[in-house]
């Protein structure tokens, strides 16, 4: 019977997830996001405090993204063989370093090189986080183990990115990176004390670039991510003029915090479906978000009708990133690494095009024009991951590989 016991509380320890060691990869993608993103809310004061125009000071949020497409790739190749904590250390310090240089900066020069370097540690980062969260965990664990690792995005667009601009405002800008160093320092340590190493993929275990790409399903679940999130951000990006059209200009940090919170609210659901749902739970978040984008085409001028959406566009959307990166590294299996840094440059460069699209757009058409091009764009996503129910998105429960 003692026996009996004691393999009962070793398996249920066996099935206990390692939420310390998650949290501090939340913890980690917090700080990519909020890195990424605190610039757009303090613009004036850096444009002040630099002594250039917003124009000149938008552009780190440029040098920000374009460091993140231009590394993730080669640098998740180059560290392929490295223990897997060393390398989430690097990017960690990197943070460190050049959120620091920042709030110290009196240079324009010098701080956009930073910010290219701090995006530099975020394509690092995010091809990393994916993999290592469900390294952690049993197969059937590992959809719950990613929603937990990626929590730290809905929550830095929902409340870090809010309070980092009030912080901005009341102490300076500068402050407001002094403090995301502070954390990053809290950061290394909680890496160092909670999350466990692994080593890194002999030679014989590594896919080359184009191999992966070809691994059927891989193109299908990159393709989907480009549609989404362009469809996504732009809307996103110009949410602003957007809801402008039902006179609720002065409400987007209201309408942003209602996206965040129900952001939020997804991770939770999908973190409860990804292992048994995963191709459904795909097919209805693409498929109630360009319902939302047909009602905004009729009805965008009701305030009601646009916090109704937003709000169920953020229970869209929360999901997302867990649902394309698991899907993506069951399909890619040992090249699921070189795989998902393949996807933070599909990413990234959804945000850098929903930017030019939705700007284009605008200037042309009026916000207006948004809602019937993200329809188009989110029926060829759906029937992308339609189409793909051998390779890419599977029905039934997860396998993992």
């Amino acid at each position: 019977m003692e026996k009996e016991l004691a393999l009962t509380e070793q398996d249920a320890a066996t099935e206990r997830l390692p939420i310390s060691a998650l949290l501090a990869l939340a913890m980690t993608g917090f700080i990519c996001i909020i890195t990424e993103t605190l610039p757009a809310g303090l613009l004036p004061q850096m444009a002040a405090g630099l002594s250039i125009s917003n124009a000149l000071a938008g552009q780190t949020v440029t040098a920000y993204a374009l460091g993140s497409l231009i590394a993730a790739i080669p640098l998740t190749i180059a560290t392929q063989s490295w223990r897997r904590r060393n390398v989430l250390l690097l990017a960690i310090a990197g943070f460190l370093i050049f959120n620091s240089i920042t709030a110290l900066s009196a240079n324009y020069w010098l701080t956009l090189t930073a910010r290219f370097l701090a995006g530099v540690a975020a394509g690092l980062s995010w091809s990393l986080l994916a993999g290592y969260a469900r390294r952690m965990v049993a197969i059937h664990q590992q959809g719950k183990a990613m929603a937990i690792a990626m929590v730290g995005t809905p929550i830095a667009l929902s409340l870090g990115l809010p309070l980092g601009t009030w912080l901005g405002g009341l102490l300076g800008w500068r402050s407001a990176f002094a403090v995301i160093s502070a954390l990053t320092l809290v950061l290394v340590v909680w890496v160092l004390t909670k999350v466990p190493d692994y080593p890194g993929q002999s030679r014989h275990e590594r896919m080359p670039l184009l191999k992966v790409l070809t691994t059927p399903g891989v193109r299908p679940v990159l393709s989907v991510v480009i549609a989404w999130m362009l469809a996504h951000n732009i809307l996103y990006t110009y949410i602003a003029p957007f809801l402008q059209l039902a006179g609720l200009g002065s409400q987007v940090d209201v309408v942003l915090l209602v996206f965040g919170l129900s952001a939020l609210l997804a991770i939770a659901v999908i973190g409860r479906l990804i292992d048994r749902q995963l191709r459904s739970s795909v097919l209805v978040s693409l498929a109630v978000f360009a319902l939302v984008s047909l009602g905004f085409m009729g009805f965008s001028h009701i305030p009601a009708v646009l916090y109704l959406g937003v709000a169920v566009w953020g229970l869209t959307f929360g999901g997302a990133a867990t649902l394309l990166q698991t899907a993506l590294a069951d399909t890619a299996g040992e090249g699921a690494d070189i795989a998902l840094s393949m996807n933070v440059v599909a990413w990234n460069g959804a945000i850098a095009a929903g930017g030019i699209t939705g700007g284009i757009l605008l200037n042309h058409w009026g916000a207006l024009s948004f809602p019937p091009v993200m329809v188009a764009l989110l029926i060829v996503a759906f029937v992308i991951a339609w189409r793909a129910s051998e390779h890419g998105f599977r029905a039934g429960a997860r396998t993992g590989h």
